[in-house]
């Protein structure tokens, strides 16, 4: 048995994990919040006092001022708080100094993204080898418990191929992992977690395709999906961390990750590439002064935190996954979704932020009780789902599985065709206003965006 949370961070994503861990502070002990900026974790603390979410009065929940990069300073903090679960929910480039720390302490390490060098970018796959899986062995020696990818993607994907390996497939073929956000913020533009994280992890196009590595340019390879509770929305092809453990854990000829993003954010995602503003390395400005692009546009770009109160629509989240079951063909959709307005409701986020915030803290509660508390590093995959699962079902992300019809109007065809079929079918159409800019958002989305602004407005006026 563990007790005691340190969570490192205090984003959009640890402001959800403090609240749920808040929550459940009879199985999780005392909370510490710690980042760079206290005062930020001091402001979700009081959200969770104001929204009572402190399940045992009596535990203590408090923060406190750390640079993550500082591995002396990070296992100091764990031993003066007695913290035996440390949750990392800060950008990925302080991963391994925050596991050196619990290396050095023996508290248990989860995070929720794979590790990055701020000096590279998508780097050869597979990624978990370049970082983590060099530490496994030291893990395993000191009996700690290191839990890799805990978010949702990865993290709950991964436990959902888990489950699918595990109960309802003999043999699997292939996986398609769709990330889908439909709902709207109302903003030009924006993304809705750390912009230079999100922007560094779209450079490179690395797919698990007929057990290979294949690579191919960013959104070029386009399908469109009748999802459920959220409709038909366009995905594209895309790399992403999970797939990097899935490939060694999970027996499957092809996994890939596709995510959702309308033309819009291609149109704008393109032009700052193409003039250079994602690059992660310096620029030497005219006055001497050297600059970072990605870094300026993360500077200008909205917070994603301040996109919470006023999104709306839906988020679906899931697996896609053809293989066999007792000889015969099976299909199934395992997935998961979320309401932006009922998570700002409850704790004062956008979806986004939740799904990815939530599945730490019932990762850390099975930690907690010993059912995850494996001694040794292991991606989500290597874990029992089962557990895992019904916890989220019962803290706010409820899972839902769907048996499709193999081949059927429902199915979804992910085999990646010729690079010059893909390339004229992915091809994003974008009308824009110089004098009004907004136009370029799908009239739709935006409609609907500025309806519930306006309502929010004519709400407050009335207080």
């Amino acid at each position: 048995m563990k007790k005691n949370v340190l969570i490192i961070g205090a984003g959009g994503v640890a402001h959800v994990a403090a609240h749920k861990a808040a929550m459940n502070n009879d199985v999780l002990g005392d909370i510490c919040i710690a980042s760079r900026t206290q005062s930020n974790c001091d402001e979700i603390i009081a959200g969770i006092k104001k929204k009572k979410h402190i399940k045992v009065k009596s535990g203590k929940l408090y923060s406190r001022h750390l640079d993550a990069l500082n591995i002396d300073a990070t296992a100091r903090l764990i031993k003066e708080t007695g913290s035996q679960i440390v949750i990392n929910l800060g950008n990925a480039f302080v991963n391994m100094p925050i596991l050196e720390a619990c290396l050095r302490t023996g508290a248990a390490y989860m995070d929720t993204a794979i590790h990055e060098n701020p000096d590279k970018v998508c780097e050869n796959p597979p990624w978990y080898a370049n970082y983590e899986w060099k530490r496994k062995a030291r893990c395993e020696k000191a009996g700690l418990t290191a839990i890799l990818g805990a978010g949702f993607d990865p993290g709950v994907v991964n436990a959902y191929c888990a489950l699918a390996q595990k109960h309802y497939f003999d043999k699997i073929d292939t996986i398609d992992i769709m990330d889908v956000n439909a709902g709207s913020h109302g903003r030009y533009f924006a993304t809705n977690f750390d912009p230079e994280i999100n922007f560094r992890e779209f450079i490179k196009v690395w797919a698990w395709i007929d057990r290979k590595w294949k690579e191919y340019p960013t959104h070029s390879i386009k399908r469109v999906y009748n999802f459920p509770a959220v409709g038909k929305q366009p995905i594209y092809l895309n790399g992403h961390d999970e797939l990097h453990s899935l490939f060694k854990n999970i027996d499957a000829d092809s996994i890939r990750f596709w995510m959702g993003f309308g033309n819009h954010y291609i149109n704008v995602f393109t032009v700052l590439r193409t003039l250079g503003f994602l690059s992660h390395l310096p620029v030497k400005l005219s006055t001497g002064q050297d600059v970072v692009p990605l870094k300026l546009v993360k500077a200008l770009l909205p917070d994603p935190k301040t996109l919470a109160p006023n999104y709306i629509g839906k988020t679906c989240i899931g697996n896609f996954v053809k293989g066999w079951k007792n000889a015969k063909k099976r299909e199934m959709l395992i997935y998961q979704v979320s309401d932006h307005k009922k998570c700002y409701e409850e704790l004062g986020s956008q979806g986004i932020s939740y799904t990815a915030g939530v599945p730490p803290v019932a990762a850390a509660m099975l930690i907690a009780d010993g059912r995850w508390d494996a001694k040794t590093m292991v991606n989500v995959e290597e874990l029992d789902p089962d557990p895992f699962i019904d916890i989220l079902n019962k803290i706010g992300l409820p899972t839902d599985i769907k048996e499709i019809k193999p081949n059927s109007k429902d199915s979804f065809d992910g085999t990646v065709r010729s690079i010059e079929k893909e390339l004229a079918d992915s091809t994003a159409t974008v009308t824009v206003s110089a004098a009004n800019p907004i136009m370029a958002i799908s009239p739709k989305a935006q409609a609907v965006a500025l309806r519930a602004v306006c309502a929010k407005m004519k709400k407050n006026a009335k207080k």
